[in-house]
């Protein structure tokens, strides 16, 4: 019979295990110095070493030669738990065997000494799935076994443990594994066993496994099912994604409004016969990737993908500011249930969610409305300003020098004919209508509502300063600031040019304290 591949590379001791150095060492030396416990708890995600650990322990704690807290797998002990054929190692499946008897028979069977090995072993898997009752007749035999006898418990939800059974136990939590970890251990399992396989297409496996080690193995080996070598190209057809490049460029023609490139995507994926659903998860998990390259300084931290992915979210994140993405990123969460429930209208649901990502005017949420409105009510103030409004903020930027070319001439022949110049404010005061500039700031954004306390404004040599107390807030204000150079034309009542408001960092010494938002 065929032995599948996660099977066969099953770690076989501590030194083997990928990505839980902080669970193996402790281990190792546990079982190196004598110091075994009674109970142990491994709690942590499927796939990520559990139940290959607890097999080790069982082992290594029989071994009649450790080597450094491993078991050696040779001698008689070993051979015989790595074979099955060990009675004192008993495996049970608390799925299965979730009663009360089932606890009563090992209660009863822990009195007797051992037949063959130093201790009796009882491996418990997904113990989270005992009943209530049967975790009550464990509590004393958990909290008190006798001296030969060894406790190891695994759960995938620690949280549905009694924290009597927990308060009992050696604990170990489980972490999921990086696409690198995973990709390594792919990589040597592939050349082992005579695959040839990228290391793009061993990475995108990893990324696909969610952390788990065995479903990875298992995801190779069904690729090498198609007897031919392992790519990027081939994982994206088993598995039916689309892959990093091509939903980047999904993304881009959202933020393009390219309805015809959208539409596209869909009917591809439609006539190839794939899920709709898993698109829109690689669509999910794309621009919570964008969210963090907006977000957050060292991205890395938080990315598990290669070099030139990474250059493909920088750029495609720069077409999108961040209110942009939190309100796309809210569409596609809210579809995601409604694709997941449906079967025959998935293709119109993924539609309309893009169609409403492309043009935000036609979302018919409260606080949509209300936006509009208030952009509505922003133009009209700025039409009585004598300012036509308009979304292509480059075209307003390259007519800004030539309408500061004609003021210039405009304000010499005046002054060629006799009139005094415009008085120049060279001192720093306060503006008083400051905090009621950002709540209109904050109707249309709500990071600015979030960091209002960290802004500040000062009116300055003529010029509109904001001050941003951290980097943060700083960089939602130079996003937005378009929107805030409208407004101050608004509240002033002339035409104020972006050129006039000036975003800067925070700064003490001599100059000018801003006035906080909260003396408005």
């Amino acid at each position: 019979m065929h032995l599948a591949l996660y099977r066969k590379w099953r770690s076989v001791n501590f030194d083997d295990v990928s990505g839980q150095e902080h669970v193996t060492t402790t281990l190792k030396y546990e079982v190196a110095n004598g110091m075994i416990s009674h109970a142990y708890l491994f709690s942590g995600p499927r796939g990520t070493g559990k139940t290959s650990c607890a097999k080790i322990l069982s082992r290594a704690v029989n071994c009649e030669h450790p080597i450094n807290g491993n078991p050696c797998n040779e001698c008689p002990a070993c051979r015989s738990i790595l074979s099955g054929s060990a009675v004192d190692v008993v495996e049970m499946d608390a799925a299965s065997n979730n009663g009360v008897d089932n606890i009563r028979d090992i209660r009863d069977e822990v009195v007797f000494t051992p037949a063959e090995l130093r201790y009796r072993v009882y491996i418990v898997d997904e113990v989270h799935m005992l009943s209530p009752s049967a975790f009550n007749a464990l509590l004393k035999t958990l909290e008190e076994p006798p001296a030969h006898v060894i406790f190891i418990l695994a759960t995938t939800e620690l949280y549905k443990l009694p924290e009597t059974v927990i308060s009992r136990c050696q604990r170990f939590e489980f972490h999921r594994l990086t696409v690198p970890e995973i990709s390594d251990r792919l990589s040597k399992i592939a050349d082992a066993e005579g695959m040839k396989a990228t290391r793009g297409a061993l990475d995108e496996l990893a990324r696909i496994s969610n952390g788990g080690m065995r479903d990875a193995i298992s995801n190779l080996e069904l690729c090498a099912g198609r007897r031919q070598d392992i790519d990027e190209a081939l994982v994206s057809d088993v598995f039916g994604k689309l892959g990093y490049e091509r939903v980047a460029s999904a993304a881009r023609a959202v933020a393009e409004r390219d309805y015809d490139a959208v539409f596209s995507v869909i009917s591809e994926l439609t006539s190839a016969g794939r899920d709709i659903s898993v698109f829109w998860d690689e669509l999910s998990s794309f621009y919570r990737d964008m969210l963090i390259i907006k977000t957050t300084k060292t991205p890395e931290r938080f990315l598990d993908i290669s070099e030139s992915s990474m250059q493909t979210l920088r750029d495609t994140a720069k077409l999108f500011t961040l209110a942009d993405l939190l309100y796309e990123s809210r569409l596609i969460d809210n579809a995601a249930s409604d694709i997941a429930k449906k079967t025959g209208s998935k293709r119109l649901s993924a539609e309309l969610a893009l169609i409403r990502m492309c043009d935000p005017s036609l979302s018919v949420e409260t606080d949509a409305i209300l936006s509009r409105m208030a952009q509505l009510e922003d133009k009209v103030a700025l039409l009585a300003a004598g300012v036509t409004p308009t979304e292509d903020r480059a075209k307003k930027a390259k007519k800004e020098p030539e309408k500061a070319q004609s003021s210039t001439v405009h304000d010499a022949e005046n002054v060629g004919a006799g009139e005094d110049p415009a008085p120049v404010e060279n001192s720093s005061e306060p503006i008083p209508y400051f905090g009621e500039l950002i709540s209109r700031a904050a109707e249309k954004n709500s990071f600015i509502e979030g960091f209002r306390q960290f802004i500040s404004g000062r009116r300055e040599d003529g010029m509109f300063i904001i001050e941003c107390d951290n980097p943060f807030t700083e960089k939602i204000c130079l996003d937005n600031k378009a929107m805030l150079t409208d407004l101050f034309t608004i509240f002033e009542g002339r035409v104020v040019s972006e050129s006039e408001v000036k975003i800067v960092p925070k700064t003490g010494g001599g100059r000018h304290e801003p006035v906080s938002l909260d003396t408005f």
